[in-house]
């Protein structure tokens, strides 16, 4: 597709604008590096590494590559500092509370001497009778749920990371062990800091709905997740009850579990309709207002059990600590959580967040949120302005006129498009080129008016 130099001019430095966000959380030598290796990452095609993404930006016949390895295992600069940058750029696109997804995922690796590897459960290979178990990282991640015109389904950006290291990987190191849950509350009580007092409703699924995550959370933060089916309910006390000598009682009588509601004909069925994975659907459900004390304390929360009509479940249960909600809600926003899913997909086979060879602790810890850091940004930027212009537009497939919308194959070939011409060590000189191109290209009002009038020869200078 053959873009103007207009507009080849104007995406690159929108593009350029946005990784300019990055600047204060790194050096300048480093900005630099990051630029660098942002740019080859995107234009690599295939296996993705730091030495490929130099070969891809022509980088690597003229700088000697241990610098950029140096920028990933010594560089002065933290993840979460980028996370918080890209966190407050996100925001404009964020009306009412900031929806946000926690979820880990797993990403094979092979060597002895790679920093925080382990054996994992593979639950993508796994079954209820066949365990699959593989060498690697596991990444705990807080993806902030955006909306953009640009797509019907909901966007998942990752704006921090943690390394999980199972118990037997952090024995043998003597290093402290923290579970998957307790890095995921890391991640919530962080993005409330950064979130100044707006309201949080983070989703997760069941192995992340426990009182780790739970508990003693913050008034502003809204946990909507799956629940047990065997969760212990109870209603609060009744003042007589809390009015019996003794301790006071924290809990009331016991209500049924969520699998006894199910199956009680006591509580009648209801039906609301929801916006479920993209579509419109009819859902049978039946709610209750209790407290969840093993898991959230004395306060209520809303129980919502939802019948499956397809396959052997049978039902679902979900939970939000807002008993004040809806259902429709409650439902709509745990649906939510799939962006994450997609992020996940989207990370390892089109950016190659699984494909790094880093082994140093420094290097482990930042490489795979840096990829994760180059998919947020590059999603920002082509929400921006660029989904309009056809530096987005889709290869033609004649076989395929029914599609709608951007998935992020297309958000990562418009970013190759803008950066094809740039010149990572000497940005400014490409853009005053292109700059100096379009203007070449454009004919003067009087050109226009006259198409057979002579052409004057001007020294023109590119712009400072």
């Amino acid at each position: 597709m053959s873009l103007t130099r207009q507009a080849a001019y104007d995406q690159l430095r929108a593009l350029l604008d946005f990784i300019d966000v990055l600047r204060p959380a790194v050096t300048r030598p480093g900005f630099e590096n990051l630029l660098c290796v942002f740019a080859g990452w995107v234009l690599t095609g295939g296996p993705h590494a730091v030495t490929q993404a130099l070969v891809a930006t022509d980088v690597a016949r003229r700088v000697h590559h241990e610098r950029f390895h140096r920028f990933f295992s010594r560089g002065a600069w933290s993840p979460d500092e980028i996370g918080r940058l890209l966190f407050e750029r996100l925001l404009r696109w964020v009306e009412g509370p900031i929806h946000v997804a926690i979820d880990d995922t797993l990403t094979p690796k092979k060597g002895p001497h790679v920093f925080g590897i382990g054996s994992h459960l593979d639950a993508v290979r796994s079954t209820k009778r066949f365990r699959v178990f593989c060498f690697g990282h596991v990444w705990v991640v807080l993806s902030v749920v955006v909306h953009f015109p640009f797509s019907r389904r909901p966007w998942a950006l990752p704006v921090l990371f943690r390394l999980y290291r199972n118990e037997k990987e952090c024995l043998a190191k003597a290093h402290p062990y923290r579970k998957k849950t307790q890095l995921g509350r890391d991640l919530v009580d962080l993005v409330v800091g950064w979130a100044a007092g707006r309201a949080v409703h983070a989703a997760v699924d069941s192995a992340y709905c426990n009182d780790t995550l739970t508990r003693g959370l913050d008034a502003s933060v809204t946990v909507f997740g799956a629940m047990r089916p065997d969760a212990v309910l109870t209603a609060p006390p009744t003042d007589a009850e809390r009015k019996a000598t003794g301790r006071r009682r924290k809990r009331g009588k016991i209500l049924p579990k969520p699998q006894q509601l199910f199956e009680s004909d006591r509580y009648p069925w209801q039906t609301c309709q929801a916006e479920l994975y993209g579509r419109r659907r009819r859902v049978q459900y039946k709610t209750i207002e209790a407290q969840w004390y093993r898991g959230s304390g004395t306060g209520l929360v809303r129980v919502v059990v939802v019948r499956v009509a397809v396959g052997s479940i049978g039902f679902r249960v979900f939970l939000c600590t807002d008993p004040t909600l809806s259902v429709t809600k409650v439902l709509e926003t745990y649906a939510g959580r799939w962006a994450i899913e997609v992020c996940f997909r989207d990370l390892k086979q089109q950016l190659g967040f699984a494909d790094s060879s880093a082994r140093k602790k420094a290097a482990v810890e930042r490489t795979a949120p840096f990829v994760g850091y180059i998919y947020t940004t590059l999603v920002l930027w082509f929400a921006q302005d660029a989904w309009r212009t056809d530096i987005a537009a889709p290869p033609l497939r004649p076989w395929y006129r029914h599609k709608s919308g951007s998935c992020f194959a297309d958000i990562l070939r418009a970013a190759q498009r803008a950066l094809a011409p740039l010149d990572v060590l000497d940005p400014a000189s490409t853009l005053d080129n292109l700059r100096l191109a379009a203007a070449l290209s454009t004919p003067s009002r009087a050109a226009r008016r006259s198409p057979h009038a002579p052409v004057a020869r001007t020294a023109l200078r590119p712009a400072a």
